[in-house]
């Protein structure tokens, strides 16, 4: 086959990201990035997983080269940012205690709410995924949808706008206004049904050699991206967890661990410790340092939502006590909760976070997680106010939509507290390539969940 340039695994590709990594996460990468500089190696694509072109194989085996050497570089930053669970728990000086008695399971209608939640989030920000934020606005201004209140649509939208901000081709034909019928499949929709498939195989004591199965066994390949696709290819390679997040995996503190973390805080009802012990046996796989404490922070506060006895700020605060507190994740989320108290203006909100995390990719966990906390800080919970804060915020739009609409629905209690606006174009169908899954509603997902609470 001519043409074909396999996105997120290319080596060429790859080192640009993980020189990014590498000063991000305290290695000291310059020597190496002088040296493939002067050979010629090109910066990695900023919002593509691919360049358009491949390299001279010289450049190609140079790069494997220096993907290995950069990931023995050590970093000045390992012990305030570890990944090893003990190491971890160490420097969470407010790390929950076990609850007594248990938390009651949470009501079916809570749980087909997030789920519904989740979903209407992530095709919000569907289309408008890699569109930078000053694209987002001027698409919604176009169509009198900003402040963002409603799904985007491309009736109205002048065609030199258009043309200057063109929807994510792969969902625009399934995500806008006119066009919705049902949830496109999505990876964001596709972990969580993975993640049942685990905890129904394995329980909530999987490991995640466990995990690894399940994926093997049920995901196609074609539908990972990021850290989670060279894991991927890691495993296949003979390479096992933990290493399958460090082996060139420049994305390893990318957001891919936070949008499987849902079902690990839907089934630990205020147990935030055990929701975030089994999201970093999830994210090990895949991910370290600040992408596992995303995973373990949104775990935490989706199963103190899941209550249904506490606000949003109780549930953020909660997420973060299962972050070391020096973490970069940490001083991120406290400071974009601080800017959501502050502005009653969330687009200034906005504007300060992208000034902040400005040197990060679009998909990195600590912009995202942030701007999570924000729009949920922000909106107060409220659903509609909670997603469309996370999805105009940009970066990775259907993610922190789903993310924020999994924990505003759950709060929400019910199905019937959501608006229909969002909740009725779904039609109650989920699209999948995971197992024995597509075309499955929400009710039905949210009793499968309730299967798997634990029950201490």
């Amino acid at each position: 086959m001519t043409g074909l340039r396999l996105t997120w695994v290319q080596p060429e590709d790859l080192l640009g990201h993980e020189l990014r990594q590498a000063v991000q996460d305290g290695r000291e990468p310059s020597a190496i990035a002088r040296r493939w500089t002067a050979a010629g190696g090109p910066a990695a694509p900023e919002r593509a997983g691919a360049s358009s072109q491949p390299v001279s194989p010289y450049l190609r085996l140079l790069a494997e080269d220096l993907l290995d050497e950069l990931a023995d570089l050590p970093s000045r930053l390992s012990d305030r940012e570890p990944t090893d669970l003990a190491a971890i728990r160490s420097l969470c000086p407010h790390w929950p205690a076990r609850p007594a008695p248990p938390s009651p399971a949470p009501l079916p209608e809570a749980l087909e709410a997030a789920w519904l939640g989740r979903a209407a989030g992530c095709l919000l920000g569907k289309p408008v995924e890699k569109l930078p934020l000053e694209g987002i606005r001027r698409l919604a201004r176009a169509t009198g949808n900003w402040p963002l209140n409603s799904w985007f649509t491309a009736r109205g939208v002048p065609s030199d706008l258009a043309a200057a901000y063109p929807w994510n081709r792969r969902s625009a034909a399934r995500s806008l206004a006119e066009n919705i019928d049902g949830m496109p499949e999505d990876d964001d929709l596709n972990y969580p049904l993975l993640n049942l498939l685990l905890l129904r195989r394995h329980g909530p004591g999987f490991t995640t050699g466990d995990v690894a199965r399940v994926w093997l066994d049920e995901l196609p390949a074609g539908r990972t991206f990021t850290a989670e696709r060279v894991a991927y290819r890691n495993l296949l390679s003979g390479i096992e967890p933990p290493r399958t997040a460090r082996h060139r995996n420049p994305f390893r503190e990318w957001i891919g661990a936070l949008i499987r973390a849902d079902v690990h805080g839907w089934t630990n009802p205020g147990a935030p410790a055990a929701a975030a012990e089994q999201a970093h046996r999830d994210a090990t796989l895949t991910h370290t340092a600040n992408g596992v404490y995303a995973a373990m922070f949104t775990a935490a506060v989706v199963a103190e939502a899941a209550t249904g006895a506490h606000d949003v700020h109780h549930c953020l605060r909660t997420g973060l006590a299962v972050v070391p507190v020096g973490s970069r994740l940490a001083r991120a989320v406290r400071h974009a909760v601080e800017l959501a108290g502050q502005h009653e203006d969330f687009d200034t909100v906005v504007d300060a976070l992208h000034t902040a995390h400005a040197g990060h990719h679009w998909v990195h966990a600590v912009p995202n997680t942030a701007l999570i906390a924000a729009a949920l800080t922000h909106a107060d919970g409220d659903f509609t106010g909670s997603v469309c804060r996370a999805v105009s915020g940009g970066w990775d739009t259907d993610s922190n939509g789903a993310t924020a609409g999994s924990v505003a629905g759950l709060l929400a209690g019910s199905p019937a507290a959501l608006p229909e606006r969002w909740t009725l174009p779904l039609k109650n169908r989920l699209a999948t390539s995971v197992a024995d899954f597509d075309g499955i509603g929400f009710d039905a997902l949210a009793q499968l969940t309730l299967r798997e609470v634990r029950h201490p």
